[in-house]
């Protein structure tokens, strides 16, 4: 959703109805997790994706026919061995998709829901999927004020809690209500969505190869910041727009900056005097990645030293040192490559081999 909602919002803002899909519910080998969304706009313009191609025509359809009639539907799509040429998933999953029809009078909130993912305020989104409430009603609900309806008083009230409850954990799914929002009812079921602030992405050391890092960086979703305390290397234009650039001690601006678990830290002075002071400090907060560039004996001097300043066996643990899998990388752009890779590796738990080694599912596990 947050890829395509520059052209929803174009739309909205043009007062355009518009067919939304979006994918609330997988299972097994899926292309795409829930939140993947695509929509039909005025005169059967197409943004976004729910499957990578397996099932998109016949969703298309389907949100073109919501865009026109207003009528919300759920539409599940697996594989047939019996009629592998029918629509459906040629991966083995199953998806459920929500189609519904997004108007200024039927979404007040949809702009101001926009406007927040856009500047990085966290909000979260709750629609009806199925049961005794209006399928398809949204409830916005950002940490202190909500906009929009269920269906009950009840239903909100229950909603709004669990769904700041989600967006401080950054959750999407589905959840289960009665229709006045009893919580050991499961006749509603609610899909709530948080858009909480892109994940930060740490660059400490403005040499060349952290151009590369910070762009792909930027590519896959993360706030990126560069910092070196030289004021000669840390400068804007050395960089891609909407890198934020800081020239400070690494160690100094580390220390003042919040990070969590879904931060990525990259060290890539390889100078004792810078990251090791910084290695200390990130190794001892949340932080989702942890990687220092350098060679073998750089590794080793700075494990030395590491060991030397007090860090315990276990927060050593969390270093991957030498930064990035091994894909043979010479040039800038093909190390920050490999430093991506390790990156989405180690979130969802990948091992790195080619998948033409391995076996099982290629797309990660659905959770639950």
């Amino acid at each position: 959703m947050r890829e395509i909602l520059a052209a929803l919002d174009r739309w909205y803002a043009a007062r355009l109805p518009f067919g939304l899909a979006t994918v609330v519910e997988v299972s097994r080998s899926a292309p795409r997790g829930p939140g993947a969304a695509m929509a039909v706009g005025p005169d059967g313009e197409v943004v976004g994706s729910v499957s990578g191609g397996c099932v998109e025509g016949a969703v298309f359809e389907l949100a073109q026919e919501a865009a026109e009639t207003g009528t919300a539907r759920l539409e599940t799509f697996g594989y047939s061995d019996e009629d592998a040429f029918a629509v459906g998933l040629t991966c083995g999953g199953e998806i459920t998709v929500l189609v519904r029809q997004v108007t200024w009078a039927r979404d007040p909130a949809f702009g101001a829901v926009a406007a927040s993912v856009a500047g990085g305020e966290p909000v979260t989104v709750a629609t009806v999927v199925d049961g005794p409430a209006p399928r398809g009603a949204t409830l916005a609900v950002w940490p202190r004020t909500a906009a929009g309806g269920l269906g009950t008083r009840g239903l909100d009230a229950a909603v709004a809690a669990d769904a700041r409850g989600e967006l401080a954990l950054g959750e999407t799914g589905l959840r289960h209500y009665g229709p006045h929002g009893e919580r050991r009812e499961d006749t509603v079921t609610v899909f709530v969505q948080s858009f909480a602030p892109p994940p930060r992405m740490l660059v400490f050391g403005a040499i060349d190869y952290a151009a590369a890092v910070a762009r792909i960086g930027d590519f896959l979703g993360y706030r990126v910041t560069v910092c070196d305390a030289r004021p000669v290397f840390a400068t804007p234009r050395r960089f891609p727009e909407g890198v934020e650039v800081v020239v400070d001690w690494p160690h100094r601006y580390l220390r003042d900056t919040r990070t969590d678990a879904r931060t990525v830290i990259c060290v890539l002075t390889h100078d004792p005097k810078f990251d090791v002071p910084v290695l200390r400090e990130a190794l001892r907060r949340p932080a989702a990645y942890i990687g220092a560039m350098g060679s073998r004996r750089t590794h080793d001097d700075r494990l030395r030293r590491l060991v030397e300043s007090g860090l315990s066996d276990t927060e050593l643990a969390r270093l991957r040192s030498p930064i990035g899998l091994d894909l043979g990388a010479r040039t800038p752009q093909e190390v920050a490559v490999s430093v991506a890779a390790e990156i989405v590796a180690l979130r969802w738990g990948g091992t790195g081999a080619p998948l033409s080694r391995t076996s099982g599912a290629i797309h990660p596990r659905a959770a639950g």
